[in-house]
């Protein structure tokens, strides 16, 4: 994107009741190789010293900004003002539609329900799908994490990712 500065956006990525360790593992790895940040949001299904979420994003723990929240509700009045986009099947909008700024948040469910129904029809406008055919129930929650990730990302130009590669003879 020319003539923006891309090198301080901040990109939330936000896991609300995760059950599965491997998925958030996955999502804290990708987190960790994107530079975004990872709010988790309690009560999870797993120990965070779990020993799959360890070996699902290797070594990649100490690149990773994580934070942690005991409730919905303790996330919302931590991140008051922010601008929030909701994953989920349900909705009328694609991911592809949104122009992502700094500092938004891309909560996604747990991967037995989603988000609470709730929210989503409380923000209608803001709630966003990844198309996929009609008999699929849903994508892997840490594919649709990446999904989302790497769209916003390409929108800002990828900032302070090395995207090209080098081989060796």
């Amino acid at each position: 994107m020319q003539g923006i500065n891309t090198e301080n956006k901040i990109l939330n990525i936000v896991m609300v009741e995760p059950e599965i360790p491997q998925n958030t593992g996955n999502v804290a790895r990708t987190c960790a190789a994107t530079g975004a940040r990872l709010h988790l949001v309690e009560p999870m299904g797993f120990r965070v010293d779990d020993k799959k979420l360890k070996r699902a994003g290797l070594d990649y723990w100490h690149l990773l900004d994580i934070t942690y929240y005991e409730s919905l509700d303790d996330f919302f009045a931590k991140t008051a003002g922010g601008k929030y986009y909701y994953f989920s099947t349900k909705a009328k909008h694609t991911y592809t539609e949104v122009e992502y700024k700094s500092g938004d948040f891309l909560l996604f469910g747990k991967e037995t329900a989603g988000l609470p129904e709730a929210l989503l029809k409380q923000n209608p406008n803001t709630t966003v799908r990844i198309p996929m055919i009609s008999d699929a129930r849903s994508l892997n929650l840490s594919n649709s994490v990446a999904i989302g990730a790497y769209e916003v990302l390409r929108q800002w130009g990828f900032p302070k990712l090395k995207n090209f590669g080098e081989l060796t003879l």
